[in-house]
């Protein structure tokens, strides 16, 4: 056989070839891996697209007045360097479809296959999304397949829902443990669409299979999950084909855990809280409760990998906007959130220490910082090193037992050779002792400090101080990682 090129004729054998072409038939045709088995390897990044970064002159941004400040895809992909700079190697970005003017958070749709246009083009769309591929960066879309925009009961702008009939009456959600009121009234007056309605359901399938396989997304976070039925979000788990992450903003693990298997996984509400509570009450014990009755609930089925591991977003006041929590605290909570078990999500403007309240206040533009973008940041050092070994470890593969768990201080496991350390100390003098008896033998050091080292015995005495600690087998440090020389 031959082939032409450039520099004339070539022989091939024939088995050589088949060879060959198999292997380019392969690598045209496999699917990329968008499963939970992939997922659960990532760590994702949750930005707000008009308040992340612009192509455009940066404008201070007022919070209060719940309008578009300017932030679009094309100043997004003009920062994935700094994102990619902490370690993260997912994305989620915010709705991309058309929606009602004022609307900068993109939650109202008025029209399910048009573009959010302050956000930029659809070729701009596939450009960010090409980049972050290029990069092995996953790009998660969040979509709403409850409500549509602010219109009352007049639907003619809405497309493709645009008669009465797509959705349900008219009726507000006054009680929350009433599952036919949540499914079937309004939110936040948002008209409720009818995915009892066989149209209705039908044309949603249609419209996140097209946004699939248009813009080559690698997941899905879905908004407002409890407000549709079960059986819908099965069909839509069956057919997206992709990820996907719902949004159950409930702290009863039970309610939760119901949602996974109709989606693949859910954020972790029920540990958001916990820790929320933990740091504000300044009292670690209260993850035990996490731990010995809620946690055991999502180890069925093993959905405990794939949980979505958080402490802030878009919906809640940050972190720190609790005056009774410091930055060290919120460093604590985030190096617990990146060894827990789970998928680490990651608010942005965290690693910058952001302070805002609850919605609208925690939605602020992250170019008016000064410096903006900072990588010298302490947290911003923190995430790089921690989803670093995060990913090196293979944490995913290990599994989790709670060490001591005390008011001001609390470890953790994860397998027999990662040791994670977080206290609610107030002097850099403080104190732990731990029992490793299921860790093995050998010389460990501290992944964030260079020298903070111990050899395991069967006890331990670690000086934790006001600083998150991970210690791993010292032949497993990578140089260029320390924060602390």
């Amino acid at each position: 056989y031959y082939i032409e090129g450039t520099q004339g004729r070539y022989c091939m054998p024939g088995p050589v070839l088949t060879l060959f072409i198999s292997l380019i038939i392969l690598f045209i045709c496999q699917e990329k891996d968008r499963s939970r088995e992939e997922w659960k390897k990532r760590s994702i990044y949750q930005l707000m697209t008009d308040r992340f970064a612009t192509s455009k002159e940066e404008k201070p941004c007022n919070v209060t007045v719940n309008n578009y400040c300017g932030g679009d895809h094309k100043g997004l992909q003009n920062k994935l360097d700094y994102i990619q700079g902490m370690g993260f190697d997912a994305i989620w970005i915010s709705p991309v479809v058309k929606n009602a003017e004022g609307s900068y958070h993109s939650y109202h749709t008025v029209d399910f296959y048009g573009l959010n246009e302050h956000f930029g083009t659809k070729q701009e769309l596939h450009d960010l999304i090409n980049e972050c591929h290029k990069r092995d960066i996953y790009v998660m879309l969040d979509v709403v397949a409850n409500h549509v925009a602010l219109v009352g009961n007049d639907f003619s702008t809405i497309n493709p829902f645009n008669s009465p009939e797509h959705y349900h009456e008219p009726c507000t959600i006054t009680d929350w443990d009433n599952y036919v009121m949540v499914e079937n009234c309004r939110l936040a007056d948002l008209p409720d669409l009818k995915h009892e309605n066989n149209w209705v359901s039908d044309e949603l399938i249609r419209w996140i299979k097209y946004m699939v396989k248009e813009y080559d997304l690698d997941g899905l976070r879905v908004d407002t999950v409890p407000e549709v039925p079960k059986w819908f979000w099965k069909r839509f788990n069956k057919e997206c084909g992709i990820f996907q992450i719902g949004e159950v903003f409930n702290g009863n693990e039970n309610y939760v855990h119901s949602y996974q298997g109709p989606l693949t996984s859910t954020f972790n509400y029920p540990l958001y809280f916990h820790i929320g509570d933990a740091f504000r009450d300044r009292d670690l014990t209260i993850l035990n409760d996490y731990y010995s009755r809620q946690r055991p609930v999502f180890q069925e089925g093993n959905f405990t990998e794939v949980l979505g591991v958080f402490i802030g977003n878009h919906d809640n006041a940050r972190f720190l906007y609790n005056n009774q929590r410091t930055k060290e605290q919120l460093d604590m909570a985030s190096v617990f959130s990146i060894f827990w078990e789970g998928i680490p999500v990651i608010y942005y403007g965290d690693e910058q220490y952001l302070s805002g309240g609850p919605d609208p206040g925690c939605r602020e533009a992250l170019w008016d910082l000064n410096p903006a973008y900072n990588t010298e940041s302490l947290l911003y050092k923190y995430y790089k090193t921690g989803l670093f070994y995060r990913k090196n470890l293979s944490l995913w593969e290990k599994d989790l037992e709670q060490l001591v768990c005390e008011k001001s201080q609390y470890a953790f496991r994860r397998g027999d050779d990662v040791l994670t350390v977080i206290s609610l100390a107030e002097s850099d003098d403080y104190k732990v002792e731990i029992s490793l008896e299921k860790i093995k033998e050998g010389k460990y050091c501290n992944i964030f400090k260079k020298d903070d080292c111990f050899d395991r015995a069967e006890k331990v005495t670690i000086n934790i101080g006001k600083e998150p600690k991970v210690y791993i087998p010292k032949d497993s440090l990578v140089e260029g990682y320390y924060i602390f020389e």
